[in-house]
């Protein structure tokens, strides 16, 4: 079996949205490997930008930006791309790596177990439509599950189950629900709640009330609309479109700035920035209530597509009172009033907790009791956990920005994990996994470091609970260009080689011989520079007739 094991290696990724797409396409290209398996729980691919379809649905990222470094898109046709735009670019990926043939729809993985006997995790699986279960076994797993895992309705607002109207959330739009001359409550006003209020107001007959708890920072989005003879530059001169990714990457890296609580001046003037375009927007009887009181950031800047400027529309309301209840006909605020409503719409986010991830070690310990020892979802470089070898996380802890793409930190990750599993699938060695004393180095630093960024300022989905502010489990502090170069390579020392023995000799030794090597060619270049200089001063003298 051992010599099988070696011949053919396997690799499970879980999830077929960005980021186990992304890690599908690097097994291919940058290590030639195809025994691989994507396992999707939905009958289609995309992941968010799959479930995401409600009205005016897209990225605040560009989309030049949101796109894989390896394959840029030069038919974007404006700045921020918007959902279909987005699915149409994962789906087209998905077809032409011919990743069909290696990804099983509607199939949801229920468990995946480490034999330290046969360095293989045995995975079981369940079809979602027949009900048919199985187990497959690999040397390696990608938990590409994305950060956002499902729908969040707040624990809070009770009564979901009297309402006789229409109830949904924005995470599973209804499209059989039309709004045309209904009184539609919007719950929540984050992102999700800001893109679609400005779409369905547009109908005057939709009666629109925005039921908010904090209010939100908002930037001026500024879209616009690339014309066919950019596009065709972008597609034709060569390096063109990359040099202006790199321009819109190193100019939204530089705004981390203003996520450092040290940069005093940084944030006040961001903070009067932001005010300042609030209130030039915004209804003024609002303004009080719109306004945070907390940094800028410290919850995620929304992008504005319009969403303040609806709100001085006669059909759009909001309600800053908190809601005791659901009731039949409508909302019930915590003052007595009731708001009569025919639809309610939850614009609550996603839930951050990693529930699906069922996953048992090399130790015995599942993945959840070790994040439940550590005080929450903790991960060396958001990638790799103590005890779970050939074991990455995708947009795992400490990975988002507050301000970035995440298909940049995503691919970075992958780069990381394909260097590891280098050894690993081609026979070199059974596994590798994260040393604790790693782990605690690299999260001790980290929650240092987010202890002077303005995420402690507020409770937000970036901590862990929203009941605390002291421990951050979503957003690494610093720009991205940081964690690329954290992840450019790994730190062998890090980690536990298992059947690596003649591989690490082999490593050690070209190390040995490339420094040398070095060592050699800087020592040769020294003293024939120190021969030369002589007779090149000369010679320079000579040619001025110095000499």
């Amino acid at each position: 079996m051992s010599r099988d094991v070696k011949r053919n290696p396997r690799v499970v990724i879980i999830g077929a949205g960005i980021a186990g797409i992304t890690a599908a396409i690097s097994l291919k290209t940058k290590l030639n490997f195809h025994n691989f398996t994507i396992y999707e729980q939905a009958d289609a691919v995309g992941g968010t930008w799959r479930d995401s379809t409600y009205p005016g649905c897209g990225s605040d990222v560009p989309g030049h930006w949101y796109s894989l470094s390896t394959d840029l898109n030069p038919r974007w046709r404006s700045y921020y791309a918007n959902q279909p735009e987005l699915r149409a670019y994962w789906e087209d990926l998905w077809h032409r790596y011919d990743l069909v043939r290696h990804t099983v729809l509607s199939t949801t993985v229920v468990a995946s177990t480490w034999s330290n006997d046969t360095s293989r995790y045995t995975i079981s699986v369940e079809n979602l439509k027949t009900g048919e279960k199985s187990e497959v076994e690999a040397e390696a797993i990608f938990y590409a599950l994305g950060g956002f895992q499902g729908p969040l309705y707040p624990k809070d607002i009770l009564g979901v189950d009297r309402f006789k109207g229409e109830l949904f959330h924005t995470a599973r739009w209804r499209h059989d629900v039309l709004l045309k001359e209904k009184r539609v409550g919007v719950i929540g006003n984050g992102c999700s709640a800001a893109q679609l209020i400005p779409e369905i107001s547009k109908d005057s007959s939709v009666q629109v009330v925005n039921f908010c708890r904090t209010p939100q920072w908002y930037i001026p989005r500024g879209n616009f609309r690339y014309p066919r003879w950019l596009q065709w530059m972008f597609a034709h001169i060569p390096f063109l479109m990359r040099v202006y990714r790199n321009f819109i990457m190193a100019r939204s890296d530089i705004s981390f700035l203003i996520f450092r609580k040290n940069n005093k001046r940084l944030l006040a003037i961001a903070r009067k920035t932001l005010t300042n375009y609030i209130k030039r927007k915004a209804p003024k009887e609002d303004l009080v209530n719109l306004i945070p009181d907390y940094a800028p950031g410290c919850k995620r800047i929304i992008v504005d597509p319009g969403y303040l400027e609806s709100l001085n529309r006669p059909n759009v309301s909001l309600k800053w009172d908190a809601i005791e209840t659901i009731v039949e006909d409508g909302i019930k605020l915590k003052t007595g009033e009731i708001v009569p409503l025919d639809v309610i719409i939850f614009g609550t986010g996603y839930s951050l907790e990693p529930a699906p991830l069922q996953l048992r070690g090399s130790r015995g310990e599942t993945i959840h009791e070790y994040f439940a020892r550590k005080g929450g979802p903790t991960a060396y470089l958001g990638s790799c956990v103590p005890g779970f070898p050939n074991a990455f996380l995708l947009l795992g802890p400490n990975v988002a920005s507050g301000h970035a793409s995440v298909i940049f930190s995503e691919e970075a990750q992958i780069n990381f994990a394909i260097q590891l599993l280098k050894p690993v699938l081609e026979g070199k060695a059974k596994s590798f996994e994260v040393t604790d004393e790693a782990t605690d180095k690299y999260n001790d630093w980290l929650q240092s470091r987010l202890q002077t960024s303005v995420w402690t300022d507020c409770v937000s989905y970036y901590q862990a609970g929203r009941n605390s502010k002291t421990r951050i489990i979503a957003t690494f502090p610093g720009p991205v260009s940081l964690f690329w170069w954290f992840c450019r390579r790994p730190r062998w020392e890090m980690f536990h080689g298992v059947g690596a023995e003649a591989w690490e000799r082999q490593r050690r030794l070209s190390q040995v011989r490339n420094w040398s090597l070095g060592t050699v060619l800087a020592v040769g270049m020294s003293i024939l520079l120190k021969g030369a200089l002589p007779l090149v001063i000369a010679r320079l003298f000579s040619l001025n007739g110095l000499v």
